[in-house]
């Protein structure tokens, strides 16, 4: 029994060494790029990598703050358009995914047969028709064309509806229905509360993503003052800012924080989620 033992602690040390080193391969880009932010562009000609902080913070800031960069516009122009997609998305696909679950309709399996056919469309290849078709109807510079299409979300579809087939009880539904509780008022009560833990993760991914999007925003926005972070980070690379790389790592920085945010304030409910599971398991 001691021997057996003694190979076990020596197994979960070996599993904590290997754990500990990934946590830090994937930490240190992150620790890399906010240092940078604190550093000259000369001193990261010279030596790219350092875990020291400079103290040229606050003159990248002034480059950051200078001409067409605003980083509190950029901002909030940001978690308008994150946001929202990221509501619209969550909340029509575990709708979409009820739907699939909780009702027995003729045409159900083919209208889940089309929407897994729409996953296989890359995004790429619609997006100078819906350019188009957004520029006839005046809907450039305008946040509504970059969050209402989230709704449409083929992959969180799926997600949600497999997540729901174990995890919600039809039971609870119907008897919520013969007490009289209305559909809506149904979904938004229990259906909900159960899905927590797939909404929270599919949260972060949608608000990421779309914190992230460069090439649709770029197209459909051509108002500096509707201009998103990764735009603006984006107009760094030109001009005089081509070589001022220490303001261009503090962009990157600013452009990051808020999706770290998302992430911690969500994680709690990922993990309370895997914990139900196995405990259900």
């Amino acid at each position: 029994m001691k021997s057996g033992s003694k190979k076990f602690d020596g197994f979960k040390i070996v599993i904590y060494v290997v754990l500990i080193l990934l946590a830090i391969l994937s930490l240190l880009p992150f620790v890399i790029m906010i240092v940078n932010a604190t550093r000259s562009t000369v001193e990261i000609q010279q030596h790219a990598i350092s875990l020291i902080p400079s103290k040229y913070l606050m003159s990248n800031l002034k480059v950051l703050t200078g001409k067409s960069f605003n980083p509190i516009r950029g901002f909030l122009n940001s978690i308008i358009i994150s946001g929202g997609a990221t509501v619209c998305a969550v909340y029509f696909s575990t709708l979409t995914a009820y739907a699939l679950v909780a009702y027995n309709w003729k045409l159900r399996q083919p209208f889940f047969t089309f929407i897994m056919a729409v996953l296989m469309i890359p995004t790429q290849c619609v997006s100078i028709g819906f350019y188009q078709f957004m520029y006839q109807i005046h809907m450039t510079n305008n946040f509504l064309a970059l969050i209402l299409p989230s709704i449409a979300a083929p992959s969180m579809v799926f997600f949600m509806r497999q997540f729901m087939i174990p995890a919600l009880p039809l039971d609870i539904v119907n008897s919520a229905r013969v007490d009289g509780c209305k559909e809506f008022k149904t979904f938004n009560s229990i259906v909900l509360p159960i899905m927590k833990p797939a909404i929270a993760t599919q949260a972060i991914f949608s608000f990421v993503n779309t914190w992230n999007q460069l090439f649709l925003p770029l197209i459909l926005l051509t108002d500096q003052k509707k201009y998103t972070m990764p735009i603006m980070v984006s107009l760094l690379r030109g001009d005089i800012y081509k070589t001022e790389f220490g303001s261009i790592y503090l962009g990157l920085t600013l452009t990051v924080l808020p999706l770290f945010i998302v992430y911690f304030a969500l994680s709690r409910y990922i993990i309370e989620g895997v914990a139900l599971g196995g405990v259900k398991g």
